[in-house]
């Protein structure tokens, strides 16, 4: 089958290129989807870049697929073949099909679309679950940097569905305005600008802003770091945080660690879509022969939101 594989020496510095690959062999508790397409996230493009370890020999990239079960799970779990879906597998995605455990995906319903659908595993499982370490937001004041990509878009209106007061951190205005229509409170195109406090800042930028966002905490808040997106390094100075908020805490956020599977997750986020309450942020549309198009996009912050692919 026809498959996105990590782009090599030969390859004139393009990150992935479209070639074959072998047909997936599932588990008992896998079952088989026919990709209609996938979302690029940037923790792939990182990898790709050697910037995060692949995990293992073979690796190929795609963890936001949507499409059609075409091979039920042998052991009886999950959807028939022929049921719409989108999931979240470890990997493989980008390509005409993959094997996906059946706790990792979710039946669509026909209100919503294989594009929309793929724009909402990743990017809006981190959310639903960044809600949940942040603690109940309503009447809260928020503070959410490096907002405009497809995390903050889903985290933004999640949160202002929450009641929380919600300032959203981008790097132009421009990157932000949908951010006010979703219902963030504030704009601002830097951390200095903040005022603060905040009772809860969640910080995806990491270098000089992690620090700088932190001074912002009101007393008791909460600190819940998600990303890197700058690839700079934290120097934190912790006499000047002892010296800060009394009782603030830092929070370190993993997505994968939860109590409730991606497929919970996935299930919630669809019913959510399907009933207009929440709206994915899709910044482009193109067909998976310019997928290496769309990393280099993605890597120099020319998309907003999602950038989802299509297969043919």
């Amino acid at each position: 089958m026809k498959a996105m594989l990590p782009g090599t020496a030969a390859d004139a510095g393009r990150p992935v290129v479209l070639g074959e690959a072998a047909e997936p062999e599932p588990t008992a508790g896998e079952a088989v989807v026919a990709v209609e397409a996938y979302s690029v996230n940037r923790g792939e493009t990182l990898q790709l870049d050697g910037g995060l370890d692949r995990r293992w020999a073979g690796w190929r990239p795609g963890k936001d697929v949507a499409g059609t079960v075409v091979r039920a799970a042998a052991d009886g779990s999950g959807p028939a073949a022929g049921t719409r879906v989108v999931a979240h597998p470890p990997a493989y995605g980008w390509a005409e099909r993959v094997a996906v455990p059946t706790t990792s995906l979710a039946a669509l319903p026909d209100s919503v679309d294989a594009v929309t659908a793929a724009a909402l595993p990743l990017a809006g499982i981190t959310a639903l679950r960044l809600l949940r370490a942040a603690g109940p937001l309503a009447g809260r004041r928020v503070l959410l940097t490096g907002a405009s990509g497809g995390v903050g878009h889903y985290l933004t209106e999640l949160a202002a569905a929450s009641g929380a007061d919600l300032t959203a951190v981008t790097a132009t205005a421009e990157r932000g305005a949908r951010l006010l229509q979703l219902g963030a409170t504030g704009l601002l195109t830097s951390v200095d600008g903040a005022t603060g406090p905040y009772d809860v800042v969640l910080e995806s930028v990491g270098g000089t802003t992690l620090p700088r966002a932190l001074a912002r905490l009101a007393p008791g808040g909460r600190l819940v770091w998600f990303g890197q997106a700058s690839r700079e390094p934290v120097t934190l100075d912790f006499f000047d945080f002892f010296k800060g908020p009394v009782g603030a805490r830092i929070t370190h956020f993993d997505y994968t660690v939860s109590d409730t599977t991606y497929g919970q997750d996935l299930t919630a986020l669809v019913r959510l879509v399907g009933t207009g309450r929440l709206h994915p942020e899709i910044g482009t549309v193109r067909d998976w022969s310019h997928t290496a198009d769309v990393i280099t996009a993605l890597r120099d912050r020319r998309i907003r939101g999602n950038a989802v692919l299509t297969v043919d």
